[in-house]
């Protein structure tokens, strides 16, 4: 039964296999990432749940008047023979989790329509459509997708200096080599929720 499964707070390496095996997007590289939820079933791992920053620079100003005001529901995975709900319940009781012991004001989730997702899950968990993003980019690596912006991400050496962070450079390396390949997909149905007003 969906009310029997536990909710806890856990760190990202607790949830990283099964996201990466059950998210389509197989990745959770680049991410901003916050706050990560396991769904338990007695001591079985069967879902995660990743929130973090915003993917797309000042995309916050949109909603709310400082950055920190905002988060973003970036992965959500259970393992299928979960029963019905199961997916708003888990995202339900992170919601509630989130509004007890954090500032945050809104959260926002995007529904990808390139992958046949209309949002039906953040309809169930009281979101609000608000409209539609533009068509995206993305970069093909591997039967992986990464947002096209991977080849950008950078970190800050020892010395100081700006440098591309390892898989930024593999997956530019591999673009420049034909072995990746943008490709362009559809628009995301943008879902909103406040937790505070």
């Amino acid at each position: 039964m969906v009310k029997n499964f536990k909710i806890k707070p856990v760190e990202t390496k607790v949830i990283k296999e099964l996201i990466e095996t059950l998210h389509y997007s197989h990745s959770i590289n680049g991410l901003k990432l916050s706050y990560c939820f396991g769904l338990y079933d007695d001591d079985k791992l069967i879902g995660g749940i990743i929130y973090g920053g915003l993917a797309m620079r000042n995309a916050y100003k949109k909603y709310v008047e400082k950055e920190e005001d905002i988060i973003e529901l970036r992965r959500l995975v259970c393992i299928d023979d979960t029963p019905r709900n199961t997916e708003s319940y888990f995202i339900g009781r992170t919601l509630r989790w989130l509004k007890q012991n954090t500032e945050i004001k809104k959260v926002v989730s995007y529904a990808d329509s390139y992958y046949g997702h209309s949002g039906i899950i953040y309809k169930a968990s009281n979101f609000k459509l608000i409209g539609k993003t533009t068509a995206g980019k993305m970069i093909k690596y591997n039967n992986k997708l990464y947002h096209d912006k991977t080849i950008r991400t950078t970190y800050t050496n020892k010395s100081g200096e700006k440098k591309l962070k390892p898989f930024a450079e593999r997956i530019k390396n591999a673009l420049i080599n034909n072995e990746a390949e943008f490709i362009t997909t559809g628009t995301k149905n943008i879902y909103l929720y406040s937790l505070q007003e």
